[in-house]
């Protein structure tokens, strides 16, 4: 580690700050290629953004904040830097700039936060990065509290922990590197093996492996509690008979083939009294539980408990499935079993469309 490239990097990001033509023009080239290079992972999963606001955007949102600063006496001088103390707080200084008078995440990151509240009137902002940058955000929330923003109370730091991948830790230094995309890439071309290997006549099976591919991908790391660490693996993600995305959208698909059938027989009217048996009422606790799993979920900011929902439904309707025939000889059964099915159906592809996966028809 030489730390005189430290020094130079420092030197030439106080360049860009103050506008200097040739950092800014290198700096822009280096932000437009990574956009344009995330953009293409994100369509793979389906992400969207309204705006795209890089830490350049608030460079001229920041004299005001540290004027504000200033003007409330939260400003001191430490080691030639201007901090807010947070001793009393049982926290570290928080370094507003630097003695060369650059800005540091801290400052960028209270600009924004005040731009975030006037431009949007936000009921939470939600700052999803690794529970490493812990510190920094219960600095940055304290320190919107002491300026009297009493909107601070609704900044939230939604931690996660880190990921292995087949039990390899991620390392830049050591170039063990593996990137999101190839990742997805190869997920999609497994899951179209499997495809071809169990159902090679199935239409668009190339839509289904992306469906499922890029589904065990999402599905692994949100089926695990978000601070846990987790080890990513090929063949957990995308085993059909464990609790997986695979798992989940294969029990939709029969839910969808049921249904299909049941299109082609003439049932009456629904009596859920039929629903006696302890397979069907198991259930219909499960589903009628759904919706208050999706409010704690939020609340908690846990989509795990989203996962473990729909995971549970899928195994429940398994099981009520291999138990009953659902298109019966005894048609008033027959139709509280496919109104059933038909209601599994609906929260399973809900719960996958909460947590950004797809709900294949066929599979």
């Amino acid at each position: 580690k030489d730390p005189s490239l430290e020094d130079e990097g420092r030197a030439w990001f106080k360049k860009i700050e103050d506008g200097d033509e040739e950092a800014r023009a290198i700096w822009n080239w280096f932000k437009d290629i990574t956009l344009k290079d995330a953009a293409r992972v994100y369509d793979m999963l389906g992400v969207e953004f309204d705006s795209y606001a890089g830490e350049s955007f608030y460079m001229d949102k920041m004299d005001v904040v540290i004027d504000e600063l200033r003007e409330k006496g939260l400003l001191t001088i430490s080691q030639g830097a201007s901090v807010v103390d947070l001793e009393e707080d049982k926290m570290p200084p928080c370094i507003i700039l630097r003695s060369d008078g650059a800005t540091l995440y801290h400052t960028r990151d209270l600009a924004a936060a005040v731009y975030r509240k006037n431009v949007y009137d936000f009921d939470k902002c939600l700052y999803v990065v690794a529970y490493q940058q812990d510190l920094h955000f219960r600095q940055l929330f304290k320190v919107l509290e002491k300026m009297g923003k009493p909107w601070a109370k609704d900044c939230v730091h939604v931690s996660f922990g880190m990921i292995s991948f087949e039990g390899q830790a991620f390392s830049t230094r050591k170039g063990r590197v593996v990137y999101l995309e190839d990742v997805l890439n190869q997920a999609m071309q497994k899951a179209l093996d499997i495809i071809n290997e169990k159902s090679p006549n199935l239409p668009n099976k190339e839509d289904v492996a992306r469906q499922v591919g890029i589904g065990a991908v999402i599905y692994s790391d949100l089926s695990n509690g978000r601070i846990k660490d987790i080890d990513f693996s090929f063949d957990r993600a995308l085993n059909f008979d464990g609790e997986t995305g695979p798992y989940v959208q294969y029990t939709h698909a029969r839910c969808c083939s049921v249904l299909r059938k049941a299109a082609e027989v003439e049932l009456p009217e629904v009596d859920f009294a039929a629903l006696n048996d302890d397979e069907a009422q198991a259930l219909l606790r499960l589903l009628g539980r759904f919706p208050d799993v999706i409010k704690e979920a939020a609340e908690k900011y846990e989509p795990s408990m989203i996962t473990r929902a729909v995971t549970d439904i899928a195994q429940a309707y398994n099981k009520f499935y291999y138990e009953h025939r659902i298109l019966d000889e005894d048609l008033t059964a027959a139709a509280a079993r496919v109104a059933l099915t038909k209601a599994v159906k609906d929260v399973i592809k809900t719960g996958l469309w909460l947590i950004g996966i797809e709900a294949p028809e066929r599979m």
